[in-house]
């Protein structure tokens, strides 16, 4: 496995049962890289996850995490690796402090005062150190899971859904945080189903029914579709994005907000259907750039559902 990579897996399976919930999947993450991991409610991007980490031991495959064997070195990597789970997992009737430095302890650190006072500093939290956890809103909330995360100072950061239920305000403060910390050459691979958030990253990979479906730049990753869009204004755009479903070059339309966008490959064949079914309506059109998410909407829409299941 190469040096250069933080996580380099090769062709990860896992099954639950008679579940196929992960297939045959290869990821490189750089060292210092923030990697966005994106993909539907069980599409299994927690699954994958884990078995990246060596929480979760993989049918078949193999590969390596911060250059330690997934399969059989998992107690290094999770010496050297922070996770950070998709539920909030810390104590309400603690405070803060007594939270991290619960945490500390479990790392088994020497210094865990030092370190405890260190990170509430690094985080934003002195002010609020004493407060109860029940009490904290979601992103006081996750910036302390976060913290929790950071004790040992770790390489890999391993984040699953952190912002989900974070308001706007918390989500833009965790991710310049996040920018932080791998300018400080900490490796981060982040699952998030926010297109704001998937634009932050250096790198994308999408997840689908346990298959990797693209990865890449955001960039390489919508230039690989080969997709036209155009964005079409005006009233009742529902009743107009039905109308086109199976007419010739749409492949999908996706409402946002007061605009329609309407995606082919036959780009031809799209702008021929659209300006058809605008004639004579005060609808206006134009080509625009195809987005992140218009990617992510075609990539599921066309994915085969093979398991029924995932996590």
């Amino acid at each position: 496995m190469n040096g250069e990579y933080a996580i380099d897996v090769r062709n990860l399976n896992k099954h639950f049962g008679d579940k196929h919930v992960v297939r045959n999947v290869s990821l490189q993450v750089k060292q210092g890289e923030i990697f966005g991991f994106l993909g539907p409610n069980g599409s299994g991007k927690t699954t994958t996850i884990r078995m990246m980490c060596g929480l979760l031991t993989p049918d078949s495959g193999s590969g390596t995490c911060l250059g330690y064997d997934i399969l059989r070195e998992s107690a290094q990597i999770k010496r050297q690796a922070g996770y950070m789970t998709q539920k909030f997992s810390y104590w309400d009737d603690l405070t803060i402090r007594e939270n991290l430095d619960f945490a500390a302890r479990m790392y088994g650190m020497s210094d865990r005062r030092q370190v405890v006072e260190e990170t509430l500093e690094d985080l934003g939290l002195a002010s609020r150190a004493n407060q109860l956890t029940g009490s904290l809103s979601g992103g006081w909330k996750q910036q302390m899971a976060l913290a929790a995360c950071l004790l040992h100072r770790p390489r890999l950061l391993l984040l699953d859904e952190p912002t989900a239920g974070v308001d706007p305000p918390s989500r833009r403060h965790f991710w310049e945080e996040i920018h932080r910390l791998s300018a400080k050459g900490v490796s981060i691979l982040v699952s998030t189903h926010y297109m704001d958030e998937a634009e932050r990253c250096h790198k994308l990979a999408y997840i689908a029914y346990g298959e990797l479906l693209a990865k890449g730049t955001s960039q390489e990753v919508v230039a690989a579709q080969g997709l036209s869009t155009w964005a079409i204004r005006g009233g009742n755009l529902g009743a107009l994005s039905e109308s086109l479903q199976n007419r010739p070059g749409v492949e999908q339309t996706v409402l946002f907000g007061n605009k329609l966008h309407v995606s082919g490959k036959d780009r031809a064949a799209l702008e021929r259907t659209l300006r058809t079914a605008m004639a004579g309506t005060d609808l206006t059109m134009e080509e625009t750039d195809t987005e992140v998410e218009d990617v992510f909407f075609h990539l599921t829409k066309h994915a085969a559902d093979h398991t029924g299941f995932g996590t």
